[in-house]
């Protein structure tokens, strides 16, 4: 299976789209007219500097996203089996999707920027080689409570946001040891409870629009899972002020296929990275728990299975994590209470029905918890 993937804010640069404009006149003439300005003069050539101001950052990313897209498929004839994109990125995915078309899509960015440009005195930096659970205890500590977890980009990769004063403060108290700490350049607090104002605003327009479903599944950076139907016009106003749960979306899809292929469709390769990562980070648990499993006494002789029968005990190894998966679901209803045997996890509520991931492991995703919980370490209640 193929997942496009859509890059968001920060991955903008001067001279992207340059073999795309040209391709595409009619809608870059669209862009032009909704916009007031050059699109192809923005991009190419920034005359004035705008390109890293929010308000137009956001149209021409979405843009090239979209040139880039159109360009894929008129070039390769294929469409994905599955979309998603980070945060700006997402509406890209909706467009690929059938939710909207160009113009409708780009007016709706637009407006988006123009909002999130108007939240001052807000910052946002990145934190490497630390988890949800480390960030939030070092944040309490130090008594930075208006600084939100942003964004899930990886395993290792965790973006805060927040008020200026304390993103600065964050940086000394997140130096030590592998933690690496990397201030963003952003204009705002965005995907944090400062965008709320923000958010609210864009509720109001977003309902000006008719949507349809997606015609492709698209990975929701809200829930990390497919958008439902109706979801459309609650989650794109509720993903500004909300974590994007990139690292959990990437996660889902490979639950799906741990053989999925993601194609990054626009400029760089910011998300080809982080879904590198996310992969490395998948192997290595994969190898721990293979490792784990490993028997370490000898395997006497009687025990030895002919070469033929070992694909049919994996096949039915298998099977017995898909009934588990369909037994947990059939009957605990998401937003189940439940504890887990590991310390430190006693109170939790899932946030999604159980799954089977990388083909041998039944778990749930939990509410408030960047990650999957076995089946087997948890109970109940």
């Amino acid at each position: 299976m193929r997942a496009f993937i859509f890059p968001g804010q920060g991955s903008q640069a001067k001279g992207m789209g340059k073999e795309l404009f040209d391709k595409y006149p009619e809608l870059v003439e669209k862009a032009d007219k909704i916009l007031g300005y050059s699109i192809k003069e923005l991009c190419l050539e920034d005359p004035e500097n705008k390109l890293n101001n929010t308000q137009y950052t956001q149209p021409a990313l979405y843009t090239v996203n979209a040139l880039s897209y159109y360009d894929e498929v008129d070039t390769s004839g294929e469409k994905p089996d599955f979309l998603a994109g980070h945060s700006l990125g997402e509406y890209n995915a909706l467009l690929a999707a059938g939710c909207f078309d160009f113009e409708a899509g780009l007016k709706l960015v637009k407006k988006r920027g123009e909002l999130m440009s108007q939240v001052k005195d807000g910052a946002m930096a990145a934190i490497m080689n630390s988890s949800k659970a480390e960030i939030e205890q070092i944040l309490a500590d130090n008594n930075l409570t208006n600084v939100d977890l942003a964004n899930y980009n990886s395993p290792t990769q965790i973006v805060i946001s927040g008020a200026s004063d304390e993103i600065a403060a964050a940086k000394s108290v997140f130096s030590f040891g592998k933690v690496l700490f990397y201030p963003l350049n952003t204009s705002g607090a965005f995907h944090s409870r400062f965008m709320q104002e923000s958010r609210d605003k864009f509720r109001t327009y977003a309902k000006r629009f008719k949507y349809a479903e997606p015609q492709i599944p698209v990975i929701s950076n809200v829930t990390a899972e497919p958008y439902k139907e109706g979801e459309l016009i609650t989650n794109l106003p509720e993903q500004i002020s909300s974590t994007v749960m990139w690292s959990d979306s990437i996660l889902h899809l490979l639950s799906i296929d741990q053989d999925m292929e993601f194609k990054e469709i626009g400029h760089g390769n910011v998300l080809t990275k982080l879904v590198a990562g996310i992969k490395r980070h998948v192997k290595k648990e994969q190898q721990a728990q293979a490792k784990n499993n490993t028997r370490t006494e000898p395997v006497k002789a009687t025990e030895q299975a002919e070469p033929t029968a070992q694909p049919k005990a994996a096949a039915v190894s298998h099977d017995s994590v898909v009934e588990k998966v369909k037994a947990w679901n059939a009957k605990h209803p998401v937003g189940t209470k439940v504890k887990s045997s590991m310390p430190g996890y006693e109170a939790l509520e899932t946030r999604s029905e159980a799954v089977v991931l990388f083909s041998h492991r039944a778990a749930v995703y939990m509410k408030g918890y960047n990650g999957y919980f076995d089946l087997d370490e948890i109970q109940a209640l």
